[in-house]
């Protein structure tokens, strides 16, 4: 099934849509490819905001704006070299921590169970995205950010429940 299908099947069941994608066998190269355009998809989604700063929005009076190029060059940096280091530590950790709680999964079914939650969170994150950088900090942009919040966790959660089953 398309990634986008699955992407709205896990909205709405994501431990189906982890049975799936466990099924399909141990698959390092699209657990990666999970992870990789996830990350890269977080980082568009801070486009906006970087450039509303950029733009002097926001700031505490007598601050100087930064420059949009330094700011962009320093997202990247953060999601395509630190973030997926550190999302694979916290898979390792989940998966220690399920199993002295009973789980019986492995360290790849972790894995997929958090690039694949962050991918299909994605979406809500990208809209996130778009209310930060045209609206600023509003209650409306807190709501969607909190938003992702939970519906990431939920999906993470129901998804390393299956993984660890």
């Amino acid at each position: 099934m398309a990634v986008t299908a699955d992407i709205l099947r896990t909205w709405r069941g994501p431990r189906a849509v982890m049975r799936d994608l466990l099924a399909q066998g141990k698959r390092e190269d699209r657990a990666l490819a999970y992870l990789i355009v996830s990350c890269l998809l977080v980082f568009v989604a801070q486009w906006p905001r970087l450039a509303r700063a950029a733009a002097g929005f926001d700031l505490a009076p007598g601050a100087v704006p930064r420059d949009l190029g330094q700011m962009m060059t320093y997202e990247l940096f953060a999601w395509i070299t630190v973030w997926p280091l550190a999302l694979n530590g916290l898979a390792a950790l989940s998966h220690l921590i399920a199993k002295l709680f009973g789980g019986r999964g492995s360290f790849y079914a972790a894995r997929l169970a958090l690039f694949w939650s962050l991918l299909a969170s994605v979406p809500l994150l990208l809209f996130y995205g778009l209310m930060a950088g045209f609206l600023g900090p509003v209650a409306g942009t807190h709501l969607v950010g909190g938003a992702w919040v939970v519906g990431f966790g939920w999906i993470w959660m129901q998804s390393l429940r299956e993984a660890e089953a």
